[in-house]
């Protein structure tokens, strides 16, 4: 049950954006959270470089990065190339980035702003530039608020909108909300650099402001019903209910979509037949989202901002590169982000003041992942919680904590990461059932958590919450926590067990439990151990196969039911490199590729497309050459050699990740990522990506999918911190 894992980020909108479909400017989060953003919104300014983005997490927490010249990050400092928490512990539905400042509205309809207020743009009263968010007046509960160039729109909960900040048609401004005239009800607005656009709630299109617009709302041309509508620099963008984009406006840059640059008067459908669910209108490019979920751009290009690894301005819709599967995008002015349907950000573009939130201030031509959180080197999934170690040896854990298995120090659940106690440095971690074992730099053991059995090696049967060293002075290479027992491997390939051993599961020739390593017999060197619930597998250096322990179903693979208390040869004489135990199965990955499974199959966990349980080794259906298995309770997952993860087996709480609670055959798991690395627990699966980022699915009563919830998830959703 041990793996590998990551995290970062998660969905996007832009400041020239309005919630479109799935996710947008002023959209609400689709799920509930913390640490993962649930929409971001990207500042823009048409003229000059101006740049930063914002996000709010599921829990509502805001953040930004990017420049905070006018304190539109809302941290009081200067700029920052990482996600920061703005200050002030609100908890925001929506968040949007304008030009130089960047609003807010609450679950409960209030609105605040922050950053320039040279044109009243904040709403409160003033002209005075604030570094922290500050309500707008006149008690007014909003259902939107959207960030222009220096002017902020939003809509109420009855459909009348209101405006504030700069007025470029008259020349002069307001601090505070006025009305927007012509009575209409209106279902969103969308605040351009100089003009803004509403949508009614007939779907009937209305802009005012700037590029030849009044200073009350006139009826777009061309009597189509829009679903949504996105203002930019000096162009619009709207979306009909059958998927078809339209613009109109400035075209100088191809921005338009229709295959010229030609300036429209009047709205134009986007070249190139595409049906989409989400489209965002920046400075002079234009982003949108399929039925698919492919990101597709068109416009200028000189930073990079359409995403497909060129530099080359387009007048039709091109393909942002990198395969990503998008729930939406949005565009800014000279960078771009989009969100995937697992929830993950990724911007590209312009990057001089750090608005992609990569860390860095280097320009991306396609995707690169929003920065935030932790970069986990690896991870494990136990029962009901998991754990996970950084690049630095940092271990964090969430989920369960009913006996210590956090490491916290604490005994109450954790629904997102919590830093492990005692500052050591480790470079694996292993979750067994209820209780966590790590491994240091300098081959030291430690563990935690339940210790009824001794399994936590200390000499002792007490409890822990914290890290305590494994006794004996030994050195290992590699550890592993199983049900209510613990094994590791030396530097001389030697293994050791310890805890529970009441089925022979410590292969010492006994059923005597061991508070501390005793040698499994059989003079064996060993390169991995794995410890399942209550039996135990190894793989020597040579490749060839060992079980022990509990065999009522066959999980130890020697062709029979009689349970060993010393290591057995697995039959069949495959070659393995990976082996992996369950609960009462094992699977293991040949040489050639192919994934063996034995054992107990009532719910498919072997994947030979049976429910019969085997006794020696049979190959998982499908032909798939994987890289990686992992058994969990009653299920399996693996990862294939082009990073395609298959799960098989139970799915009672959606732990194969294929969308649906049901009894699964050898299925895909859901969103069409890319894991390096899965790992099964017990009736959740987590995962990382090559790009170090972290999933997880299935149950998750104890908060053990590290979303910040205790949703389960038929599908993978971000681990967050």
């Amino acid at each position: 049950m041990r793996n590998v894992c990551r995290w970062k980020l998660l969905t996007v909108v832009t400041a020239l954006d309005i919630a479109l479909g799935a996710c947008g400017g002023e959209g609400a989060p689709t799920q509930p959270g913390a640490g993962s953003f649930a929409a971001v919104s990207s500042g823009d300014d048409g003229q000059v470089f101006v740049y930063h983005t914002c996000g709010i997490t599921f829990a509502g927490a805001a953040y930004c990065w990017g420049d905070n010249s006018e304190g539109q990050v809302g941290d009081g400092t200067a700029f920052r190339l990482n996600p920061v928490k703005v200050a002030g512990g609100l908890a925001f539905a929506a968040v949007s980035a304008g030009t130089d400042h960047t609003c807010g509205v609450t679950a409960a309809g209030a609105a605040y702003c922050w950053g320039d207020n040279s044109s009243g743009q904040l709403g409160d009263g003033t002209t005075t530039d604030r570094s922290k968010p500050v309500a707008v007046t006149g008690g007014l509960r909003f259902a939107s608020v959207s960030a222009g160039g220096a002017h902020t729109c939003g809509v109420t909960s009855a459909g009348v909108a209101y405006c504030w900040g700069g007025n470029p048609v008259d020349g002069f401004g307001r601090s505070t909300p006025g009305m927007v005239t012509g009575g209409l009800t209106f279902a969103r607005v969308s605040a351009g650099y100089a003009h803004t656009c509403g949508l009614t709630s007939a779907g009937a299109a209305y802009c005012w402001g700037g590029n030849g617009f009044g200073s009350s709302p006139e009826a777009v041309a061309g009597g189509l019903t829009f679903v949504a509508v996105s203002a930019g620099g000096e162009h619009t963008c709207g979306l009909t209910s059958a998927g078809s984009a339209y613009c109109w406006g400035a075209n100088y840059s191809g921005q338009l979509g229709d295959g010229t640059t030609n300036n429209q008067t009047s709205p134009v459908v986007v070249a190139g037949g595409l049906a989409f669910t989400s489209l965002s209108a920046g400075d002079q490019h234009s982003c949108a989202v399929t039925a698919a979920g492919a990101g597709y751009c068109w416009g200028v290009n000189g930073s990079g901002q359409l995403g497909d690894a060129t530099t080359t301005s387009r007048s039709s819709p091109e393909a942002v590169a990198g395969g990503l599967t998008f729930a939406a995008v949005t565009a800014g002015a000279s960078h771009t982000c989009g969100t995937t349907s697992a929830g993950a950000t990724y911007c590209w573009g312009f990057n001089y003041l750090g608005q992609l939130g990569d860390g860095t201030q280097n320009s991306a031509l396609s995707p690169v992942a929003v920065a935030g959180g932790l970069t986990l080197g690896s991870v494990s999934v136990g029962d009901a919680h998991a754990c996970g170690v950084t690049s630095a040896g940092s271990a964090y854990c969430w989920g369960e904590n009913v006996a210590g298995q956090l490491g916290d120090a604490t005994g109450g659940p954790r629904w997102s990461p919590v830093a492990v106690a005692g500052g050591l440095t480790f470079t694996a971690l292993s979750a067994g059932y209820r209780h966590t074992c790590g491994l240091t730099s300098s081959g030291a053991a430690y563990c935690w958590g339940p210790n009824n059995s001794g399994q936590l090696g200390d000499g002792t049967v007490n409890t822990r919450s914290n890290p305590v060293a494994v006794v004996g002075g030994l050195t290992f290479v590699a550890v592993s926590a199983g049900g209510a027992h613990t094994c590791g491997v030396t530097t001389a390939g030697a293994g050791y067990c310890w805890g529970l051993n009441n089925r022979g599961q410590l292969g010492d020739g006994t059923t005597t439990d061991r508070s501390s390593p005793v040698p499994v017999l059989g003079g064996l060197v060993f390169a991995a151990l794995t410890a399942g619930l209550v039996h135990t597998c190894g793989i020597t250096t040579g490749g060839s196969a060992y079980c022990w322990g509990f065999n009522i179903d066959g999980e130890l693979g020697d062709g029979t039911t009689i349970n060993r208390s010393t290591p057995v040869p697995v039959a069949g004489g495959l070659t393995f490199t990976s082996v992996s135990a369950g609960r009462d199965h094992t699977c293991g990955v040949s040489s050639t590729g192919k994934v063996y499974c034995w054992g107990h199959n009532y719910w498919g966990q072997l994947g030979d497309g049976t429910g019969t349980t085997q006794l020696s080794p049979v190959a998982v259906t499908g032909g798939l050459t994987f890289t990686t298995v992992d058994a969990g309770t009653s299920y399996s997952c693996g990862v294939t050699v082009d990073s395609a993860t298959y799960c098989w087996g139970v799915n009672l709480a959606g732990e194969l990740g294929n969308s649906t609670p049901s009894l699964g055959p050898l299925v895909a798991v859901a969103g069409g990522l890319k894991f390096a690395q899965v790992s099964a627990g017990g009736r959740h699966t987590c995962a990382v990506t090559s790009e170090g980022l972290a999933y997880c699915w299935g149950a998750n009563a104890s908060g053990e999918l590290g979303d910040g919830t205790t949703v389960d998830r038929l599908t993978p959703v971000r681990v967050v911190q």
